[in-house]
């Protein structure tokens, strides 16, 4: 990049700071375009799984898939961090999205084939493609916003995703509604979600890398140059002695852990298949009022960030443990041998393991979402932080894997719950622990804000090796 072209970028940077914060460069913008990415490529396979069995009526296949998925997700969420600081935001996440229409193109597949092959293999690629594009997503939601809102921002994210969900439950919902019968859902349902994913596939060029973002007082989200395939690999295997990483392991780890319990042995053993799709679209929207709840503590509760971080960790442990409880009473009266009738949303006993259902779903984004925060504040570059989520999604792959196996081998499902509750209440005070030895009030935010501003914009210029060489 020459002279000339950085004093044009430097006065573009001027121009664009003095406008709206909805301006395309803003950090607010561009939080909301990833959002909408993950609405169209992780929220709709949600939905697709939340169904349970991924919408059929034996879930061997799903639970087959999801393994695969699973397996190569914690290879490549570990390494995702490093390949996007490698190849950048637009090749990264669009190599990513493209993974999930293949992963619905294979159940629809399977409808009519009924072969697990091609489901298993599309789920190991997108094991690899969901690695890509949530290491991206990481690195943007916790680099981009302004150090003082990352937990507004995160919320803000986390209910657009979440959308996706919402709209992905209504799919099979309208789409199998006069089925009453049904056991797996129709060949319109699979397409539907396959326009979604292609959708969100096209948006992800949208995403502009870390240096063309600008915040409302003129500074770059963070210097960045870009990276090498060998920095990235030692960086990588760094994070594995890093004890920051090392506290975060049990949380990463319950993390998915509880979806093919909640999803197969709650959702899909107690309601039939339409209700499944009417449960998804409240489980969902439970997660966006989980996130703007606990996004609000993390910001706004207290003064100090460390003082927000342990009323937030706390609120989530109470409320976690409370919701867990409800679901040992729900357990206790079915097992896989004694499986109950299942429930129609019309049903009066219907209530109940809904709002259970519900409540999983507000836990689910109230425990994610204060981890992303914890992992937000140990860092503000988005290389460190690239890499930091990256591993966050591996570990958290890998117990994915593990638990849609330990479901397929019909471990009983009380056993599950169990485990479920114990991983979640681990977590909390090694958190807490982190929090308390890593997350720093040594300046106000405001103080944080004024010294980034004071640096001279000669400084601010990101480096781009791979382009002037």
């Amino acid at each position: 990049m020459g002279i000339g072209d950085r004093v044009k970028d430097e006065e573009s940077v001027t121009e664009l700071t003095a406008k709206s914060r909805f301006r395309y460069n803003s950090p607010l913008v561009q939080v909301v375009l990833i959002g909408l990415v993950c609405f169209c490529c992780p929220g709709m396979f949600n939905a697709l799984s939340g169904m349970g069995g991924g919408g059929q009526v034996d879930p061997t296949a799903a639970n087959n898939a999801n393994t695969a998925l699973y397996t190569t997700f914690a290879l490549f969420g570990v390494l995702g961090g490093g390949i996007y600081n490698i190849l950048g935001p637009h090749l990264t996440l669009a190599a990513g999205c493209c993974t999930y229409v293949l992963y619905a193109g294979s159940f629809l597949y399977y409808n009519h084939h009924q072969h697990q092959g091609f489901a298993i293999a599309a789920g190991a690629l997108l094991g690899i493609g969901a690695g890509l594009l949530w290491a991206g997503e990481g690195a943007i939601m916790t680099a981009y916003p302004p150090s003082n809102r990352k937990g507004s921002y995160i919320s803000l994210f986390w209910s657009i995703f979440n959308m996706g969900g919402v709209i992905g439950g209504l799919i099979p919902f309208i789409l199998n509604y006069h089925r009453n019968e049904a056991a797996s859902v129709n060949d319109a349902t699979y397409i539907a979600f396959m326009c979604f994913m292609t959708a969100g596939t096209l948006l992800s060029f949208a995403i502009l890398p870390p240096n063309r973002v600008v915040r409302d007082d003129g500074t770059r989200c963070t210097n960045v140059k870009y990276s090498s395939v060998a920095t990235e690999a030692t960086e990588v295997l760094k994070l594995f002695a890093n004890w920051k990483m090392l506290l975060i392991v049990p949380a990463a780890w319950a993390s998915n852990f509880f979806y093919s319990y909640q999803f197969n042995n709650v959702n899909g053993l107690l309601f039939n298949l339409r209700t499944r799709g009417l449960n998804n679209v409240f489980y969902w929207g439970a997660q966006m009022l989980g996130s703007v709840g606990i996004g609000y503590i993390l910001d706004f509760s207290f003064r100090s960030r460390r003082m927000r971080g342990f009323i937030g960790i706390g609120v989530v442990a109470l409320v976690g443990s409370a919701i867990w409880g409800g679901g040992l009473a729900n357990q206790l009266p079915y097992s896989h041998d004694d499986l109950p009738k299942k429930l129609d949303f019309r049903d009066s006993a219907f209530a109940g393991p809904f709002v259970l259902y519900f409540s999983y779903g507000l836990l689910d984004a109230m425990f994610q979402s204060m981890v992303y925060w914890v992992i937000g504040a140990l860092a503000d570059d988005s290389q460190t932080l690239s890499r930091y989520s990256g591993f966050y999604k591996g570990v958290q792959s890998a117990g994915a894997a593990v638990a849609w196996q330990v479901d397929s081998h019909k471990v009983p499902l009380l056993s599950q719950l169990i485990v479920n509750w114990s991983l979640t209440t681990i977590s909390y005070p090694l958190l807490v622990l982190l929090v308390m030895l890593a997350v720093k009030d040594d300046k106000s935010e405001d103080e944080i804000v004024k010294e980034e501003a004071a640096v001279p914009s000669s400084n601010k210029d990101v480096t781009t090796t791979a382009i002037s060489t």
